[in-house]
């Protein structure tokens, strides 16, 4: 596969726009839970699942979606839109902080409900492309 300029620029700009989605989000509602438990990073993971299953089935099999509309939207804007990284580090700094249990609850949440957002929004995703 040979990548071409506007693949990259599309990405590019996707990845812009969901890192300014996952800080804004996040930061949303860190603003309004007052917690030592990360909610906006689990709200962003839980909702960029969904919407990764939603946007599969709908936009992809229901509208056929442009192959570049597709790298923008699920490699750039979900792709950085999503934040396993910053998951993974707020669940190490729970550990070295001593509250192994926050720590594996953290790990047991996100996965668990992204998991369960995922098949959610491809059966949403589904009903719509087929109704």
């Amino acid at each position: 596969m040979v990548i071409q300029g506007t693949q990259i620029a599309v990405i590019f700009l996707g990845g812009g726009v969901g890192a300014l989605a996952r800080f804004f989000v996040s930061t949303f509602v860190n603003d309004r839970v007052a917690s030592h438990f990360p909610y906006g990073t689990l709200t962003v993971n839980v909702l960029g699942s969904f919407l990764m299953g939603f946007l599969a089935m709908w936009l992809v099999e229901k509208l056929g979606l442009n192959p570049l509309l597709r790298l923008a939207i699920f490699v750039g804007f979900l792709g950085a839109f999503t934040t396993f990284s910053t998951f993974s580090m707020e669940t190490l700094n729970l550990f070295e902080e001593g509250l192994a249990l926050r720590a594996l609850l953290n790990m047991f949440v996100n996965v668990s409900l992204s998991v369960l957002a995922v098949w959610l929004g491809v059966v949403l995703g589904r009903v719509l492309a087929n109704g």
